[in-house]
């Protein structure tokens, strides 16, 4: 027979204190923390931050981690659209599912504020969070870390949080410095917003760091998303510039994508006239032509590691792998280089 023992009443911060500094009653605070039922603003916004400086976790949160139920990882993402986002998740799940554990995810997207009470809920239903990098702000990890273990994925290292990457910076001076010492380009540009996310950041480090190492001046980067849609408006505003450039160092294949079909239907030839490379080697970057030269980040290995990582730190496991990991330049027509030999797929058993 198995006898569980029952879980203590937490110590900390309950929902009558909440209700308390808060000013309300402990049906508004549940009312607030579920997100059911009509709550004003201002009270909602009364209830948050009593939770916040409390550093309140719904009890039902705190009885699942005193009976240690690992059952479920939490994972924070802005999209799933594009095949970054898609490929980190399913690293993730399938990586969850070897543990026999369930994934929670919640979307939350860029340049929006952070509803704090959904994010509240995540961290109260899952045993440990992995946030994509950029995504949330510092206090809010921060509290989150008090509460569960937090891994940041993809993104600078920041005090206070363990991180798990794909390397950028070398990689991005490497793929740069070839097209200057290999191909001549002398007047190349970063196109991607180093502010958007930490890797994007990174990455035009180690393309500065290549031109500055080389004695060649470092341009503004040419700030815009991470879609093929980005690519293409960037494109047609170096079009009407005279394109004062003879390289562009995109910072993922879906903008390269994107800029290298609207340069070339304007009759610009890559790599004639033009070097492009991207960042992430997704699978169109292999049957485009030119073949894209870009840089192969593990995405969905990535994935995977978060799980791993989140699963040992909620059972107190050692890690048992890197927390970085390598990335690969690959050259292809787009910068010059000729192409690579197709390596035929495998046949379906």
């Amino acid at each position: 027979m198995v006898v569980r023992t029952p879980a203590r009443e937490p110590s900390g911060p309950t929902i009558y204190s909440v209700a308390e500094a808060a000013g309300v009653s402990i049906a508004t605070v549940s009312r607030v923390v579920q997100g059911t039922g009509a709550v004003s603003a201002r009270t909602r916004a009364k209830v948050l931050e009593a939770i916040d400086r409390l550093d309140y976790t719904p009890l039902a949160a705190a009885r699942s981690l005193a009976v240690r139920q690992h059952e479920a990882l939490g994972l924070v993402l802005p999209e799933l659209e594009g095949p970054y986002f898609s490929e980190l998740l399913m690293g993730f799940e399938e990586a969850a599912a070897e543990l026999d554990l369930s994934v929670v995810l919640t979307l939350v997207e860029r340049g929006r504020d952070l509803d704090a009470a959904r994010f509240a809920r995540l961290v109260a239903a899952v045993d440990g969070v992995a946030v994509l990098g950029g995504l949330l702000p510092e206090p809010v990890l921060r509290r989150a870390t008090r509460q569960r273990p937090l891994l940041v994925v993809a993104g600078g290292g920041t005090d206070g949080f363990e991180h798990l990457a794909a390397e950028n910076t070398t990689s991005s001076a490497a793929l740069t410095a070839h097209l200057i010492d290999d191909h001549g380009r002398t007047r190349p540009v970063y196109l991607g917003d180093p502010g958007i996310a930490p890797d994007v950041r990174q990455r035009f480090d180690g393309f500065a760091g290549a031109l500055t190492e080389r004695g060649l001046a470092v341009p503004e980067p040419l700030g815009t998303g991470l879609r093929e849609e980005d690519g293409a408006a960037v494109a047609e505003r170096l079009l009407e510039d005279g394109i004062p450039a003879d390289a562009v160092v995109c910072a993922n294949d879906e903008v390269a994508l994107g800029f290298i079909d609207r340069m070339t239907t304007a009759g610009v030839r890559v790599p004639g006239d033009l070097a492009v490379t991207g960042w992430d080697d997704i699978m169109a970057a292999r049957y485009v032509r030119p073949g894209l030269s870009t840089v192969r980040q593990p995405v969905r290995e990535l994935g995977a590691l978060a799980a791993r990582r989140l699963h040992e730190r909620v059972t107190g496991a050692d890690p048992h792998e890197p927390g970085v990991l390598a990335t690969r330049v690959v050259l292809r027509g787009s910068c010059g280089c000729p192409e690579p030999a197709r390596t035929p797929a495998a046949p379906t058993p």
